[in-house]
């Protein structure tokens, strides 16, 4: 009997060790089926990315996701290009940023060569001219002044998120502004207004619309404008500005809306554009004085000034264009843009030489859990300004046309496509 329990245990322990050992390869087994099934989820929507030729990627701002969706052709050509300043050492870390090689790829079609003399003609410009001594010491002390005879300004955003900036060059009025100001303050106030653009403006709305922006829209009302009233001095301002625009901030306008254009204008445009490059034009359109519905496509009313056929008119701030109406106000978004460039700036501190590109393409990534964001005070976005009224004033000269129209903004050659669109003032306004 002894000997029959003895071997009953021992059967008994056999049969427990086999039950435990199936039951650890069920367990095992499952887990390699889950894990399988999770890879192949994984390769799915890696495939399905590429498919697409996008990719979703991080970016600076930490604690709140931003859609950031890019194109996978053009994420290779930043990496080409990027490579190509390393080995010029002609990337300092504050300027190593994904979406600003993008811009600089795209004014040059992608064609690395031009790119990279154009991105070293812009590092000593900055030098040169003094760029960060302007964003941190120069005070624009005149700018009231300057409000009234040139009344300008950033005003909420677009339905997609963007900043938008106004011009009324109608009102301008030269002769006085340039008596309250002078040419290079002006020019100093225009890059230190489009420095803010790029540190405050772009993140806030960024921040707020949950995607990457950096790009606005722009309406520039020609209302009143006489062309023989720009002279040499106007002339010369447009040429220098246009120059900084082009040359050091490309592809910053998605579209311009041109407002109470009259045939005389439109003619003036019908003759130009035909110098610039479809994609080009097809970011500008010339609208008549039914205005409104075209621009309450793009904008709510709520963010749109009264004088432009919105509702707001901001009466607690001394009107639209002085008030700054927008995200890059809003406080929270602010401790969020400062929390992101602290982060930034020890990355960019505790950064080598010996990073992996693939980490080091954006300077500004943190970690893989936070943040998902990217990166125009008055004069900002006046580059959406400049190329424009100094292609018109161009024309204007070999056909003086005195007309009731305005002129402004920034640019592009060579920028995305759109709709080019010449609205007759008899248009229906709703």
């Amino acid at each position: 009997m002894p000997g029959e329990v003895v071997a009953f245990q021992e059967d008994e322990k056999s049969r427990t060790f086999d039950f435990e050992t199936s039951e650890d390869e069920r367990r095992w087994s499952r887990g390699r089926s889950l894990k399988k099934k999770t890879t192949n989820a994984s390769l799915r929507l890696t495939n399905s990315l590429r498919k697409r030729r996008k990719r979703v990627a991080n970016c600076r701002y930490a604690l709140i996701s931003i859609e950031d969706v890019r194109d996978a052709e053009e994420e290779e050509a930043v990496i080409t290009f990027r490579e190509a300043l390393v080995a010029r050492d002609m990337l300092p870390a504050q300027y190593d940023d994904y979406h600003t090689m993008l811009r600089f790829l795209k004014a040059r079609k992608f064609d690395i060569d031009k790119a990279v003399h154009m991105w070293a003609e812009m590092l000593n410009w900055r030098k040169e001219f003094g760029v960060e001594s302007i964003v941190k010491d120069f005070v624009y002390s005149e700018y009231e002044e300057v409000q009234r005879f040139y009344p300008h300004g950033y005003h909420g955003v677009d339905k997609d998120g963007r900043p938008v900036y106004i011009e009324r060059v109608g009102k301008v009025e030269l002769s006085k502004l340039m008596n309250v100001t002078t040419v290079d303050r002006f020019l100093k106030y225009h890059v230190q207004g489009f420095e803010k653009a790029f540190a405050e403006k772009f993140p806030a709305c960024s921040i707020a619309a949950k995607r990457h922006i950096d790009s606005t829209t722009t309406i520039l009302d020609v209302q009143g404008l006489n062309w023989v009233s720009f002279g040499k001095v106007a002339h010369d301002i447009v040429m220098r500005m246009q120059k900084i625009d082009g040359d050091n901030y490309p592809e910053t306008l998605h579209q311009m809306f041109v407002v109470n254009a009259g045939n005389g204008f439109k003619l003036l445009w019908n003759t130009a554009k035909g110098f610039l490059d479809p994609r080009t034009t097809g970011k500008i359109h010339v609208l008549g004085n039914k205005f409104r519905s075209k621009l309450l496509e793009i904008i709510d009313s709520s963010q749109l000034p009264d004088f432009l056929g919105g509702t707001c008119s901001c009466p607690n701030e001394g009107g639209c264009l002085r008030s700054g109406k927008g995200p890059w106000n809003d406080p929270e978004i602010v401790k969020l843009i400062h929390i992101g460039e602290t982060m930034d700036l020890r990355k960019i501190n505790g950064s080598s030489d010996g990073d992996d590109l693939g980490v080091k393409l954006i300077a500004s990534k943190v970690t893989e859990n936070e943040i998902i964001s990217a990166p125009e005070s008055g004069s900002e976005m006046m580059s959406s300004v400049s190329g424009f009224l100094q292609l018109l004033t161009s024309h204007s000269d070999k056909r003086r046309a005195s007309d009731s129209a305005s002129i402004c903004g920034p640019v592009e050659l060579g920028s995305a496509a759109g709709r080019m669109e010449v609205v007759n003032s008899s248009s229906t306004s709703r």
